[in-house]
């Protein structure tokens, strides 16, 4: 199973390709959008920041890319920024157009009512639907590890597919057909995390 990692200058992509080999997959870091046409699933990881994100996605032809290989039913596993950026629109430094594949909008933590301190950092419990394949083998209430100031506004995103609560009901998860993405690290969550990823590389491709 090759897994591509989008490498467009903004992610950690050494503990994303160390949790998919210890998993037996063969990911490989995509230096240039063509090389993902060799990969049977891709993950868009990021930190940062979402205009600069969006910014070198378009400046390095991966938009186009990312576009036609989803429309063609490659897997995608967005992680952290890389979930954010699967958003239409994302209000950080002004409103920015996101890759467009899940409706909504991405949001600071306080303006979604949120008091608690901000980055949210730390382990956080997940409740989410059953029936998302993303999560079979996983209980519900495990937990997941968050380094976050943004998230999706749960009213403006109905893909939302797991939630965590953070003083407010934070989006963690969303999914739309084979699309998926995780405001958390699961590379970086233990047992949940490496479970999840591998029912990333067992999904069925579209």
């Amino acid at each position: 199973m090759k897994v591509g990692i989008v490498n467009y200058g903004m992610g950690n992509l050494g503990s994303v390709r160390r949790a998919l080999e210890d998993l037996g997959a063969q990911p490989f870091i995509s230096n240039h959008p063509a090389a993902l046409h060799e990969a049977n699933r891709i993950v868009l990881p990021g930190v940062g920041a979402f205009p600069d994100a969006m910014a070198l996605l378009a400046s390095g032809g991966w938009t186009e890319v990312l576009h036609r290989l989803v429309a063609d039913g490659r897997p995608l596993l967005g992680i952290c920024l890389g979930m954010q950026m699967l958003a239409r629109t994302g209000t950080e430094g002004g409103e920015n157009t996101g890759l467009g594949f899940i409706d909504g909008t991405i949001r600071r933590l306080d303006e979604l009512g949120c008091t608690a301190r901000i980055p949210h950092v730390g382990w956080n419990e997940l409740t989410f639907d059953d029936s998302d394949p993303l999560f079979a083998h996983i209980p519900q209430r495990s937990d997941f590890y968050f380094v976050h100031s943004y998230a999706f506004d749960a009213a403006t995103c109905p893909a939302a597919s797991g939630t965590t609560d953070y003083g407010v009901p934070v989006v963690a998860t969303v999914r739309s057909g084979h699309v998926w993405g995780t405001q958390f690290h699961p590379e970086k969550s233990s047992k949940a995390g490496r479970q999840l990823l591998r029912n990333f590389l067992e999904v069925h491709a579209c």
